[in-house]
């Protein structure tokens, strides 16, 4: 058959297509026939930090957060070179942090770079914020050589695995060719479908010019056999990595996929809101995500004329003082209400995992995970109506088929004097004297007073920042920065110095409690080396008193809930910022050190109000689990 009849002559077909097979697997292994092709430029200084520069500049990147590392000086040395703003900061969690706070504020994707090993490492928690507040963000991570993966180099380790939990998507390139392409399919990840952060790992080998990549591989002269062979490996090794680099490829964005609501179920929407009597409308963070700008949706929801709660990035998306929200008393109306509508809100530990909804409300879930949109349905509450979709593409169609048509103002009218009544209890909780120390209620009322429209407030804490959450009214859209549902603390120093270079006109507050205080507050440095103006308030009450509040109670002891009161104002000047101190003897004089800190920022200085304050009954009974 064929031929091969004879056996010697069988025999010599099957070792020359063994030698076939064999040789394709090496030329497919060790791409000899791309790198023939396409050979390297052995005279080349450009290096792979080039082309990330190239790929974040043509994406609009305009700041790459980091803790500088021999891995990486590449990346930022370009970057720079192209006009992308290089922010160092103290800490590797506080680069992502403030990717993040770019990211949130400015509709694009926020980048960090950090070093291989504990430079990864030390970035986890704040990408798993990150992720569960879907912020898209790109996280560069340096890495040892390919070659020398897993044979005990410097800061070598699995940061595939690692980040697998945190990650949408997770690369290892290892061709300079590969960066351009790398990058952009991770950029478009993360902002596709439900956004959230993307890792990218480039190994030092695939970052440095070439003349020094076949100086560290050492390729040895020596005549042996043995020596010619592995000489050949190790230069096949360093020419597959810069085969085809510096040929011309797409740098611009790709198109990410935004989920959209169907005629249909924007009908059934409308259909139930038509038929509602007292409906009400939850808004989430994801409320403000692109594609939607966040000025339109605040119009779409005013046209929509729902009474509603804002919660995470959401507040401040109707201003100081809408006549449609609400910040009172949200368990009892969601008890009364008849449809609840939840805008990127999500039934979990917020929302008593959906026993806060009435049982007799008809709901509305809309989100862009399929998962948030469901979460814990089968548990206590059953979704009406689910939809997977943008929700500020879901609101403008829910309004334009609305066309006008808003509820009756009854039922509005009724929860905004329970509102009303709540507001001022409070009020009048802040004018009450507390036993030592200043009133926090107090000092965050004079502090709303104060606050200009440009204001954005970002916090950071337990106890003193849920209080804060009830007294200050964000000004606008995208004016309010939180941590997001893992309720990380040591946000504060990223957030306040990403929100400051992505909106440098904003007067930034950080309100601090004194325990996250000291996560952070050594970025002091970095806000003045950069010339970032930003005022933190921090309420020192000498201890973990979110926990405390349950602690104590329940167990009858304050073990490690107690902190003393710090002189952070003097840790803030001795990195370069301005420090004051609000204390009883400052009661009447409030407002003069709250204006004095304004002043000082106008000039470039950033500032730490160390407040020391007493205990109220305010969040009496709050819990922390």
């Amino acid at each position: 058959m064929y031929g091969l009849e004879d056996p010697a002559l069988a025999l010599t077909f099957l070792g020359t297509a063994l030698v076939g097979v064999c040789t394709g697997l090496i030329c497919s292994r060790l791409k000899l026939l791309y790198i023939w092709t396409h050979p390297p430029d052995r005279n080349s200084t450009r290096t792979g930090g080039d082309l990330v520069a190239e790929v974040l500049a043509s994406h609009g990147v305009k700041h790459i957060f980091t803790l500088v590392g021999g891995h990486i000086s590449p990346i930022l040395v370009a970057t720079e070179r192209l006009g992308v703003r290089v922010v160092d900061t103290r800490h590797e969690a506080t680069a992502v942090f403030a990717a993040d706070a770019v990211s949130r504020l400015s509709g694009t994707v926020g980048v960090a770079a950090v070093t291989a090993g504990p430079g990864v490492t030390n970035t986890v928690t704040a990408v798993k914020n990150a992720q569960l507040a879907e912020s898209p963000l790109l996280l560069l991570g340096g890495a040892s050589a390919s070659l020398l993966s897993g044979r005990g180099a410097l800061q070598d380790i699995d940061h595939m695995t690692l980040l697998a939990s945190v990650c949408k998507h997770r690369v290892s390139v290892r061709c300079v060719r590969d960066i351009a392409p790398a990058l952009r399919y991770a950029i478009q990840i993360a902002q596709s479908d439900t956004p959230g952060p993307v890792f990218v790992e480039l190994p030092i080998d695939v970052l440095y010019p070439i003349h020094l990549v076949q100086r560290e591989v050492g390729v040895k002269t020596g005549s042996g056999p043995v020596q010619r062979v592995i000489n050949w490996y190790l230069q096949n090794y360093v020419d597959n990595i810069f085969a085809g680099a510096w040929e011309p490829r797409p740098l611009t964005p790709l198109p990410p996929a935004i989920p959209l609501p169907s005629d249909s179920e924007v009908r059934r929407a409308a259909e139930l809101l038509r038929a509602a009597r007292r409906p009400l409308l939850l808004l989430g963070s994801s409320a403000t995500s692109p594609p939607i700008p966040a000025a339109d949706t605040r119009r779409h929801v005013e046209a929509l004329g729902v009474p509603c709660y804002l919660a995470g990035m959401s507040r401040g998306l109707l201003g100081r003082r809408s006549p449609l929200q609400l910040r009172q008393e949200r368990r009892t109306a969601l008890q009364e209400a008849d449809l609840i509508i939840l805008a990127g809100a999500v039934c979990d530990f917020r929302l008593s995992y959906g026993r806060a909804l009435g049982r007799r409300a008809k709901i509305v879930s809309i989100h862009r995970d399929p998962r948030q949109v469901r979460l814990n349905s089968d548990m206590f509450w059953k979704p009406t109506l689910a939809v997977q979709a943008d929700v500020g593409s879901f609101i403008r169609e829910l309004s334009a088929e609305m066309a006008g048509q808003v509820p009756d103002k009854t039922w509005l009218d009724k929860l905004r004097a329970r509102d009303d009544a709540k507001e001022e209890k409070n009020a009048e909780m802040a004018r009450q004297p507390t036993a030592e120390h200043l009133n926090p209620l107090k000092v965050l009322s004079r502090l709303e007073e104060l606050l200009p429209p440009e204001a954005l407030l970002v916090v950071d804490g337990g106890d003193f920042v849920a209080s804060a959450a009830y007294v200050l009214r964000p000004r606008g859209p995208l004016a309010w920065l939180d941590p997001g549902a893992f309720g990380t603390l040591g946000v504060g120093g990223g957030f306040a110095l990403g929100a400051k270079l992505a909106r440098p006109e904003a007067e930034v507050w950080l309100i601090y409690g004194d325990g996250s205080c000291g996560y952070s507050v050594a970025e002091y440095d970095t806000f003045t080396r950069h010339k970032t103006p930003v005022i933190a308030l921090v309420g020192n009450d000498a201890g973990w008193t979110q926990i405390a509040r349950e602690q104590v109670p329940m167990f009858g002891t304050d073990v490690a809930c107690r902190l003393a009161h710090c002189r952070y104002d003097t840790i803030a000047e001795g990195y370069g910022g301005r420090g004051l101190m609000l204390t009883r003897e400052h009661e009447d004089a409030i407002d003069e050190v709250l204006r004095r800190a304004q002043a000082l920022a106008k000039e470039g200085h950033s500032v730490l109000v160390n407040a020391l304050i007493g205990s109220t009954k305010f969040r009496e009974g709050s819990i922390s689990v």
